[in-house]
Order: structure tokens, then C-alpha cells, then sequence
């Protein structure tokens, strides 16, 4: 009766008040996250600083990437049109990618859990670009935080078109909150039938959130590999990688904490 008080006093005031999370299955949480040696090595696309990411050596036979959320740099897409593999861009913010390559395709549109004048999902941006394509595929994407809006509305038949997907997360200090946990908990999951994480890098955009020995940094640029292309895989221990650099230079770059990969 005090706590149910308590809230609507709360919410009275304009502050919103939640139930908070375990410790125990926030932990949980990262180490099904944490990170692997596979196979195949990184290396790095899209050069230094915001924008590029570490990625597995294992683009052969890719033709096509899928980049929605359009930066003021398009290193990565132009790393990749150097190895033969054209980009489609879509972001509803701007007109155009920041270079003109015939190696190009842009739409102008946000990518999201709808279809209408301003949104498209992910399924309908495939089959509207690459009708009838049987190929792998990259994804790589920075979207400000819908991508949770992507990840709960994409069906597997969809991810598994992908070998590669790089994602750039927003707001991970939620799982702090159980409800943001619980979602959380749901989007990893099910990419986690399909993929495995190969490598963790914090963006240092954003302060860390801190609850006694657990950290989780506000963005994260999470790799993942289609199981089927893992030979093999072990646990990574060894952070920060050594081809990893801050995304934005001036300011001290993040390591990845060791509650995310050590039991």
C-alpha cells in the first residue's frame, strides 16, 4: 500500500518511479552476451574514430550491405565499395549520403516496426531492393535507438539473409529498470539463435552506468556472425582489442568491463 503511495506521488510530481532489476539476472544477461574467438579474424572497416567497426575477415561473396542511419562520414560504406560490395543507405533525416558513389543507393526513409511515408521495415527494404536475392548479406546499423524497434519486429527468415550484422546500441542502462531488462533480454535472445557476438567495443559518446560491480557504458557497437559461419569458438578475456580506437578521439576511450565477459 505505501509503495502503490509512493509511485503516485511520484508520478504526481512528474517522476517516474519503476521497479529495479537484480543484480543477478542483469549478470545473467551479460554473459550470454559475452564475446567470442571464432575462426575468423577482425579486422577493421570504415577507418578510425565514429563509423567504423570491427568486423569478421569473412566478406567473400558478399555483393550487398544494408546501412540504414545516414553519418556525416560514409567510411564504412566506402571501405566496402572498394571491396566490390555496394551499400543501400535509408535515413528519413537527410537527402543523400555525405558522398555521391555509383556504388550507392539511398532512400529516404527511417527504418523501423512499421511501413508508411516515413517507415520501413527491414523485410520490406530487402524485398524492394534485392527482389528474388538468394546471397549473404551485411547489416550494419546506427539508428539512435530504434533499433529495438528493428530487432523485436524482423522475423528469423529475415536475419538469417544476413552473415554479418553490426549494431550500434542506445540506452543499455535501462536494464537497470526490470521492464527494460526483460525487453532487453528479449531482442538479445533472439538474435542469439542465430548469431553469435564476436566482438563488444564501448562507444565513448556517452558515461557509463554504474551499480556496485556492474557497468554498462550508454552505447555499444555489438558485432555479430551467423553460427553457421563459426568453425569454431571460445570465450574472449583479452579487451580492448587491438585494432579498437575510440569512436570519438579527444575524449579517453572505453574498455569493454569485465562483468560483460568474466564469470
Amino acid at each position: 500500500m505505501l509503495g502503490h503511495l509512493f509511485r503516485n506521488v511520484c508520478l504526481s510530481k512528474g517522476y517516474f518511479v519503476s521497479y529495479i532489476s537484480k543484480d543477478s539476472e542483469v549478470r545473467d544477461l551479460l554473459q550470454s552476451l559475452a564475446p567470442h574467438e571464432t575462426d575468423k579474424e577482425l579486422i577493421r572497416i570504415g577507418g578510425e574514430g565514429d563509423g567504423g567497426y570491427l568486423v569478421p575477415d569473412d566478406l567473400g561473396g558478399i555483393e550487398y550491405c544494408f546501412s540504414p542511419g545516414v553519418a556525416r562520414t560514409a567510411n564504412f560504406e566506402c571501405d566496402l565499395a572498394n571491396r566490390g560490395i555496394r551499400s543501400f543507405l535509408a535515413d528519413y533525416s537527410v537527402d543523400g549520403p555525405p558522398v555521391a558513389s555509383e556504388m550507392f543507393h539511398f532512400e529516404k526513409k527511417y527504418l523501423g516496426a512499421v511501413n508508411n511515408e516515413v517507415f520501413m521495415t527491414l523485410e520490406t527494404w530487402l524485398d524492394r531492393s534485392l527482389p528474388g536475392h538468394a546471397g549473404d548479406l551485411i547489416l550494419q546499423m546506427d539508428i539512435e535507438g530504434s533499433e529495438y524497434d528493428v530487432l523485436a519486429q524482423t522475423p528469423d527468415t529475415v536475419w538469417n539473409r544476413f552473415r554479418i550484422v553490426v549494431v550500434e546500441f542506445h540506452g543499455l542502462h535501462t536494464v537497470f529498470n526490470r521492464y527494460g531488462l526483460k525487453f532487453f533480454s528479449f531482442c538479445f535472445q533472439k538474435m542469439l539463435r542465430i548469431f553469435d557476438i564476436v566482438h563488444i567495443h564501448p562507444n565513448n559518446v556517452a558515461i557509463p552506468a554504474r551499480r556496485g560491480s556492474l557497468e554498462i557504458p550508454g552505447v555499444m557497437e555489438i558485432t555479430f556472425l551467423r553460427k553457421d559461419r563459426v568453425r569454431w569458438r571460445k570465450r574472449n578475456t583479452t579487451f580492448p582489442h587491438a585494432l579498437d580506437c575510440a569512436s570519438f578521439p579527444g575524449k579517453r576511450d572505453l574498455v569493454l568491463p569485465e562483468c560483460w565477459y568474466r564469470s
